[in-house]
């Protein structure tokens, strides 16, 4: 599929050529054929974006919020009317799947972009606390720098609460999954969004992406991706006393107690590894299984993940760096002696960055596949020996952002939850709620995205007292 692309950024309301004349090329990672080549933006580019969105700032953030609500209603329907080709647009530069780009990379957005434009109008941007009166007032420009593994949702998770907020935005996505981001852009524009409200560079991470984190007229950051990345975003930032939102690695364990529906338990959880080829920060790539049950998970574990066939249900990896990164990780959990299973680390088909789906068993808590971010298609089945056991696997990695709990009943499961290290967990298969908040424990981040607390990451807080 060739697609169209600007060859220019969205600024101060229009397409404009870039500052330079770099470009990146966008590359089909199920063919690795080059799709379309989009401006690498120069910290010039930044700059004139940063300009537009300051001298935007003043009259959006005095917009009245049913205003700025029915705004974002409109930029909800107009992702809703491209639905369609923003789907084959995320297959074609992604690698989903048809089915999983329009039902989560294209659907699941809509959804947000509609949770603010409610939050917009409803949410109490002034409170009276005895005394006082209490304002929740915009920050200022908002820098959202955003990855290529959900490529619009985390543009809506990031944009649509800042312009709730009464922010305006600079927007760099990820080098790898721009066109998104420009499809995004042009539904902002056809909103009726003003000029300077919502602006977008393209461009690489060290250059554009850290021109934007360091600028002096950003007043937040806010950075979805590695751990590695969003410590040196969040250095930059804290060099300058900026806000500063990240939403970074994880680990996230799935552990299954004795009272499970076992079946069902380890089923959900293969599928949840293998959904967008395991490039989902939250993933539960660890599943913890009693050691009475331990082997008729695994093989329930081998049964299921033969249904993710390369090419079919299984989408290959972004690009050829994550690729053979992913691989040798698979490599790696050999040579530390964990038992393959499923899968492995030669190539499946012939062309396209795709890898096996992976599952190993035998997984002790130290090895690197079982403490360290993969982002792939990769299961490591942990054995625990008891309650305790399972608590302390579970809480022993340096991430704390998603996770679940199996059990009998609810309230079995939530009791173990409760003492998980980990901003999300699952209740025996609860469904994913765009409403709740959304963001992690230790080296996984700080901040949330979605629903109120997302919006409260881009308000200040004033006191008036009488």
């Amino acid at each position: 599929m060739q697609v169209q692309a600007h060859n220019g950024m969205y600024i101060d309301g229009a397409w404009r050529p870039a500052a330079g004349t770099g470009t990146i090329a966008v590359v089909n990672p199920a063919d690795e054929r080059v799709i379309a080549h989009v401006p690498a933006g120069t910290a010039e580019d930044v700059d004139a974006a940063v300009r537009a969105a300051r001298a935007a700032f003043p009259a959006w953030a005095a917009t009245p919020p049913g205003e700025r609500s029915a705004l974002l209603a409109a930029l909800r329907d107009a992702l809703a009317a491209r639905e369609d080709e923003i789907a084959e647009t995320v297959t074609a530069e992604l690698g989903a799947p048809p089915q999983l780009a329009r039902a989560v990379h294209a659907g699941l957005p809509v959804a947000v972009a509609g949770s603010y434009a409610e939050l917009a109008g409803s949410h109490r941007f002034e409170e009276r606390i005895g005394n006082s009166t209490v304002l929740l007032e915009p920050v200022g420009v908002v820098g959202a720098i955003t990855p290529w593994n959900y490529p619009l949702h985390q543009i809506v998770a990031k944009v649509a609460p800042a312009l709730a907020a009464g922010c305006t935005v600079v927007l760099k996505p990820a080098e790898d999954t721009p066109l998104t981001a420009q499809l995004f852009a042009g539904a902002a524009h056809e909103a009726g969004l003003p000029a300077g409200v919502f602006n977008l560079v393209t461009g690489l991470g060290p250059v554009a992406g850290q021109a934007l984190a360091g600028h002096e007229g950003v007043d937040l950051v806010s950075f979805t991706g590695s751990t590695a990345v969003g410590r040196r975003v969040g250095a930059i930032a804290g060099a300058a006393v900026k806000r500063v939102a990240l939403e970074l690695g994880g680990k996230s364990a799935n552990v299954i107690l004795p009272s499970a529906d076992l079946a069902r338990a380890v089923g959900a959880g293969v599928a949840n590894v293998m959904s967008n080829s395991g490039q989902t920060c939250s993933a539960w790539t660890r599943m913890l299984v009693h050691r009475d049950q331990y082997d008729e998970a695994v093989e329930l574990a081998a049964r299921a993940v033969a249904k993710y066939v390369p090419g079919d249900r299984l989408g290959p990896l972004v690009n050829a760096g994550q690729r053979d990164r992913v691989r040798g990780y698979i490599e790696k959990g050999v040579a530390e002696g964990a038992r393959l299973v499923a899968g492995g680390p030669d190539a499946p088909l012939d062309k396209g960055y795709f890898v096996r789906p992976t599952v190993f068993a035998d997984v002790t808590p130290d090895m690197a596949i079982a403490q360290e971010e993969i982002f792939g298609p990769v299961l490591s089945v942990l054995r625990y020996e008891d309650e305790e056991d399972a608590l302390r696997i579970a809480n022993g990695t340096v991430y704390g952002l998603g996770g679940a709990v199996w059990a009998g009943d609810d309230a079995e499961a939530v009791a173990f939850a409760r003492r998980m290290d980990t901003g999300q967990v699952d209740i025996n298969g609860g469904r994913f709620n765009p409403l709740a908040p959304f963001g992690g424990y230790k080296q996984s981040g700080v901040g949330r995205e979605l629903g109120a607390h997302g919006l409260a990451e881009y308000l200040h807080t004033k006191s008036l007292q009488f």
